[in-house]
């Protein structure tokens, strides 16, 4: 590889762990663009789940004393639960109607809620409705590696904390894609190459989120609000391009 490659792979580990470490999802919202002028799918999608968990995995200590765990169990039984449907959909499923129906969605639904006045607090359903959301985000997840929109939006309805909000963010994207990395080695779809990739870009990824977190921490609940709802609507936005863009 190149000089001008490792950089781009620092970079995108860079971006990638920053927004992680920041509001507990988003690797491959950022690192996923990125990679993808140096890499083919087959090594970008491993290399973004492998650098999620790491990301992940670094931050946890500076949040594990606020996460409440009876609010993240529901989410994270659903979500084991909705995986494997989600896998056995992505033959059935026609890429670019699902890209723009989720698209419209995420671009929609978030600015309804930043347009929100009055902040939400739905309490409809409790723990069924929560374990509801986290097997449709499981599905998602098995299907397209989405397991975070839906929980997220969910949460900013429910009206919690950003403690709170960012706990089920972080332990239910940890767990669903950390689940979907064993299925992927396990199906022998990790190529040995992604060794030296994950070499690469580790000080970026840790960097990053050590960077992101340190910000974290510094925001106030409306300010974790507005990056998490503008986050989702980026994301919505590059699922719209996708889909509508000719290849």
């Amino acid at each position: 590889m190149t000089a001008a490659t490792y950089a781009i792979l620092f970079s995108g580990a860079l971006a990638g762990g920053f927004v992680s470490g920041l509001a507990g999802f988003g690797t491959a919202l950022m690192a996923l663009g990125i990679w993808l002028y140096v890499l083919p799918p087959t090594l970008a999608v491993p290399l973004v789940l492998i650098c999620s968990v790491i990301a992940q995995v670094s931050t946890l200590p500076s949040i594990w004393k606020t996460i409440d765990f009876r609010l993240v169990w529901p989410f994270i039984v659903g979500g084991l639960a909705g995986v494997p449907i989600g896998i056995l959909l992505i033959a059935h499923a026609d890429p670019v109607v699902f890209k723009r129906t989720i698209g419209v969605f995420l671009v929609v639904f978030p600015i309804v809620l930043y347009l929100q006045k009055k902040p939400m607090a739905v309490r409809i359903g409790g723990k069924w409705a929560d374990a509801a959301i986290g097997f449709a985000g499981g599905i998602l997840g098995g299907l397209a590696g989405l397991s975070g929109p839906l929980p997220i939006l969910w949460a900013s309805i429910r009206g919690w904390a950003k403690e709170e909000r960012r706990g089920i963010f972080q332990t239910f994207n940890f767990t669903i894609l950390a689940t979907a990395l064993c299925v992927q080695v396990a199906s022998g779809l990790v190529d040995l190459e992604i060794i030296w990739l994950v070499v690469c870009a580790f000080p970026g990824t840790l960097l990053g989120a050590w960077l992101g977190a340190r910000v974290y921490h510094a925001m106030s609940d409306r300010n974790f609000s507005d990056v998490v709802l503008a986050l989702l609507v980026l994301s919505g936005l590059g699922l719209l391009w996708s889909g509508f863009v000719p290849r």
